[in-house]
């Protein structure tokens, strides 16, 4: 039996400095936009003393407050409906077999392929057919916002839901499902109690992943989004054309907090289920 070969000294100093610059490549840059945050001068890149009053204005902004309700209100809702639909689907793909299982399969892994500018473009076309066609049927006029930009949301969302679950899915054997089945639990208990708690770590993860990919996303949102509604991503977006100042430094270190805070949430609630 073979042990693994120690690196000798030069080898293993410089894995070390690798692991240092790769760590101070991807972190610097998010120490420097916290740091700048609180800078006085209205240069982005230029310290003027230790400030709060970027954050202030942030918070006194009833159109940042807006974007930043809209946001959260809309990945909520993206979450649970996504995350739904897309551990239906690798169920479906994983566990059963049915006519045009294949076709299915692929048209899932299209959202994930095409580009974000055609998938807006998609979803701008359709909504305008579509919003014209309710309103020559029913006479009801419909307009772009929270709806049209939480389904297309959604639309996206479930692929990377259930690739996420399938990967857990893939993973698990099938003999503890038909062990239940052979012991009179019906379908639904053997999910329940069974298949359910082993795939709740990919569960959570696809939650995870498609919540912050809906308070992350600007070229769909901007595309389907209507007269008066905003998302946090599209005000930041808007805020650059304006001009760059520290109130953009503000409002990231807003999103990379909530970002962080899901991070956080997941990882306690997989610890509490473990020590459970």
């Amino acid at each position: 039996m073979s042990s693994a070969v120690e690196p000798r000294g030069w080898a293993k100093t410089a894995l070390h400095v690798n692991g240092w610059l790769v760590y101070l490549f991807f972190y610097a840059p998010i120490v420097l936009l916290v740091l700048f945050s609180f800078s006085e001068s209205r240069n982005v890149g230029k310290w003027g003393g230790f400030t709060l009053d970027w954050y202030q204005q942030f918070f006194d902004s009833s159109n940042a407050r807006g974007a930043l309700s809209n946001s959260v209100k809309i990945a909520l809702i993206v979450t649970l409906i996504s995350v739904i639909l897309g551990t239906m689907a690798a169920l479906s793909l994983e566990r059963f077999t049915f006519r045009g299982k294949k076709v299915f399969d692929a048209l899932l892994y299209l959202p994930i392929i095409i580009p974000d500018v055609t998938m807006a473009v998609m979803l701008l076309l359709f909504f305008g057919q579509f919003y014209d066609v309710i309103e020559a049927v029913f006479g009801i006029q419909m307009r772009k916002g929270f709806g049209s930009i939480s389904i297309s949301h959604i639309a996206f969302n479930i692929s990377f839901v259930s690739v996420v679950v399938r990967a857990r899915l893939a993973g698990m054997s099938t003999d503890l499902e038909e062990a239940a089945v052979d012991l009179y639990a019906s379908r639904w208990k053997a999910f329940r109690y069974v298949t359910f708690p082993q795939i709740l770590p990919g569960i959570a993860g696809g939650a995870l992943l498609a919540m912050t990919l809906s308070l992350d996303d600007v070229v769909i949102t901007q595309f389907v989004s209507g007269p008066g509604w905003t998302t946090l991503p599209v005000y930041v977006f808007g805020l650059i054309r304006k001009g760059v100042t520290p109130l953009i430094n503000a409002v990231s270190v807003v999103m990379l907090l909530a970002s962080m805070l899901l991070v956080v949430l997941s990882l306690i609630a997989q610890r509490s289920r473990r020590t459970g």
